[in-house]
């Protein structure tokens, strides 16, 4: 391919009669945007992926680096499948479309919003969920855990009559669980109604409206006999000293879903401290606590936990089962 049919080709096309008729105005063009000339989707994606990183954007919430980042926006932008980028890449974009991507982009850079809220949903591994600022944006390394249906430790799925979520978020965990452990109905627990709005809608997505209760409920306040034989928990774990450190993108989430205390521990002190009598005899307790596992072993020395192993993490998730967790805590 020649160079001047390779250029033809990357401008669309553009009438060259048209292009020269209008050259002479281009030095004059005070209104001419650098950007009119992004014409196809590998344009746009490296644009945006040098803006993001020009820019120093954090990129915690599903992608971990800007040109994922700028594939997502970009073919989400674009009614596009997410997982096929190449048949795509050099497909020129009309102006309309153009200016609908670059609007995205100008927002991610600009606002910082973290890309879930700015496109309205989230993955976690295949499974698509709603997502607002009323929300955390999806991301535990419990997807994975439960993706495997807890194995070896669960030794049968199918034997998981009745299943906890505290801290549901957008329920997407509680509705991960059912699907893990097909017979169970589980209860989705949140203190905020807002979270639990957007939660509904969720499950009534995947249809699970029959399985899933959603409860207001502070960790146990509204649980009073209810027992389970699983409870699993991606509660709020960020130190003070984390929370004054969080990039841009973090503030945009509820603080309630992020801020525990001093040491990160306040909420799963009171998990801990509810847990054996909400479990069932042989019932299984599973808390998400990010980077805190020293701290987490530091203030409880002597629990026989099990710290998981993920892909992301080897110990950001631990287990105990209901037998192990003492009496008076």
């Amino acid at each position: 391919m020649s160079h001047e049919h390779h250029v033809h080709d990357a401008h669309c096309g553009h009438d060259h009669d048209e292009e020269d008729h209008s050259h002479a105005d281009h030095d004059h063009d005070h209104s001419h945007d650098p950007r009119d000339e992004l014409v196809t989707v590998r344009d746009l994606v490296r644009y945006a992926t040098s803006r993001f990183n020009r820019e120093g954007l954090f990129f915690g919430h599903g992608s971990s680096n800007a040109f994922d980042e700028a594939v997502y926006l970009v073919l989400h932008t674009l009614h596009l499948p997410l997982d096929k980028l190449e048949p795509f890449f050099d497909a020129c974009i009309p102006s309309d479309e153009r200016a609908e991507v670059l609007a995205v982009i100008d927002a991610r850079a600009e606002t910082r919003k973290p890309a879930a809220y700015l496109t309205g949903e989230a993955w976690l591994g295949a499974y698509r969920f709603r997502v607002d600022e009323r929300v955390i944006v999806p991301r535990s390394f419990f997807a994975e855990l439960l993706d495997t249906q807890f194995s070896p430790w669960v030794a049968d799925p199918f034997a998981v009559h009745s299943a906890l979520d505290l801290c549901t978020g957008s329920g997407c965990l509680a509705i991960l669980m059912a699907h893990a452990f097909p017979n169970a109905t589980v209860d989705a627990v949140d203190l905020s109604t807002d979270a639990l709005e957007l939660a509904g809608l969720n499950v009534s997505d995947y249809g699970l409206d029959e399985r899933i209760e959603l409860v207001h409920s502070d960790v146990f306040s509204n649980l009073s006999g209810r027992h389970y034989d699983f409870i699993l928990s991606n509660p709020p774990y960020v130190t003070e000293e984390a929370m004054d450190e969080l990039p841009d993108e973090y503030r945009h989430e509820p603080e309630m879903a992020l801020a525990a205390g001093a040491d990160g521990l306040d909420i799963v002190r009171r998990i801990f401290s509810g847990a054996r009598q909400h479990l069932n005899p042989g019932g299984w307790l599973s808390v998400e606590v990010g980077h805190n596992r020293d701290l987490v072993e530091a203030a409880w020395p002597d629990l026989p936990l099990t710290w998981l192993t993920t892909a992301g993490h080897d110990d950001a998730v631990f287990l105990i089962q209901r037998e192990a967790i003492p009496e008076k805590f």
